[in-house]
């Protein structure tokens, strides 16, 4: 029985109020309209008071107020104003007494199930009144008017309007759950994409770090190779190995990342080797291009959290990467301590810092900062005080909660 909302504040997905899903609502006003006439016609046939004649004007009278009924949804206002006037004609006439309250039911409850609550309460209210000040005229006892009649016609007068309200309200409800619900939806589609784009931008990175390191190694001994071919053809062999390790790296990392792109997103990055533990293995590839790489590593198993570990491992990837691009050193330092809740890094290299070709290009050194601060810990890159380059991190151990 409750009542469409207009088209323009229909919310997406809701379904359509004042009907069950499926059933079209002019049905549901018709068949009320028939039982409306059905029971004032009834109501007339018996003529509890004997008092009227039931002739074709009442069964017309009958018919007139359930096909009110029908516009109860497009004009609630103009059925209740008709309705009331109705009664009076009725009554009016001198036709069998049916009651004041029983053709005002379905306009009361419209009108207050569509929002024009006072309209309801100020229609019934005329209804009561009048309905008393005719008994009593009639010379009908107090007593009887007080104690049965106006109580029973108030009832049924409240019972209409409070029951169109909590339709009206129930619906609102209903509508406004659905409402949280599309709009929680969409939220929760938008974290969606924000997971999946900063899934994309940390993929991004790794390749950037891993890709640029095993191609600065293979380029490296690669002219160590070209160099050597003719007159050391050992070292020449060596370095075409080492081109080959790095190679393979770079292939295997690749495979692993299609892996990922092909596949769902984890909910955390698949460490494995990517942590401050491997960075004997990240160094090998260095170290055999001629560098000297110095760890000096401690750090306790477990005191970092994973994303913090995997994060320092690939700075110092970057930072040896630059060095083996760039810096033109013989020595590289790496050092990493736990203070405080910080793990505080650091890699230092004897070269010839910013002066060297190339050493401000790129993006390794603005993705190094990039990735510290999203982890909330800071990140500098300057010429060292006595020479060479120094990258140092101030990370935090634990990402806060």
């Amino acid at each position: 029985m409750s009542a469409p909302q207009p088209a323009s504040v229909r919310s997406p997905g809701v379904a359509v109020a004042g009907a069950r899903p499926g059933v079209d609502p002019r049905l549901t006003d018709g068949l009320l309209a028939v039982a409306m006439t059905l029971a004032i016609a009834v109501v007339i046939a018996a003529d509890f008071d004997g008092a009227g004649e039931s002739g074709p004007v009442a069964y017309v009278f009958a018919v007139g107020f359930g096909a009110l009924v029908a516009i109860r949804r497009l004009a609630p206002r103009t059925m209740l104003v008709l309705t009331v006037l109705g009664i009076f004609a009725y009554y009016a006439l001198g036709l069998p007494v049916i009651g004041m309250a029983l053709p005002a039911v379905a306009a009361l409850y419209s009108a207050a199930e569509l929002g024009r609550t006072w309209w309801a309460v100020g229609s019934g209210v005329v209804l009561v009144a009048v309905a008393a000040y005719f008994r009593v005229a009639e010379g009908q006892p107090v007593t009887y008017l007080y104690g049965y009649e106006l109580v029973t016609n108030v009832a049924l007068v409240a019972a209409a309007i409070a029951l169109g309200v909590a339709v009206r309200l129930t619906r609102a409800a209903r509508e406004q759950a659905e409402r949280v619900r599309l709009l929680t939806a969409a939220e929760q589609a938008q974290a969606a994409d924000r997971r999946l784009e900063a899934e994309r931008v940390r993929i991004a990175r790794d390749l950037h770090d891993v890709l640029g390191h095993h191609l600065a190694v293979v380029a490296l001994h690669a002219n160590v190779a070209g160099e050597a071919v003719g007159r050391d053809d050992d070292a020449a062999r060596a370095a075409l190995g080492q081109v080959g390790d790095a190679a393979s790296a770079a292939l295997r990392e690749l495979r692993a990342t299609v892996k990922v792109l092909r596949g769902p997103l984890p909910d955390a990055p698949s460490r494995g080797s990517t942590s401050l533990a491997g960075l004997d293995v990240l160094v090998r590839p260095a170290r055999a291009t001629g560098l000297d790489v110095v760890l000096d590593v401690d750090v306790a198993p477990g005191a970092l959290d994973g994303a913090i570990d995997a994060a320092a491992f690939r700075i110092v990837q970057e930072s040896l990467t630059n060095v083996l691009r760039h810096a033109d050193a013989r020595r590289a330092t790496v050092s990493a301590r736990v203070v405080d809740g910080h793990l505080l890094l650091r890699v230092a290299d004897d070269g010839a810092g910013r002066r060297a070709p190339g050493a401000e290009a790129g993006q390794g050194i603005a993705g190094m900062v990039e990735r510290a601060t999203l982890l909330g810990g800071r990140l500098d890159a300057a010429d060292g005080a006595h020479g060479g380059f120094v990258v140092s991190a101030d990370l935090p151990a634990r990402l806060a909660p």
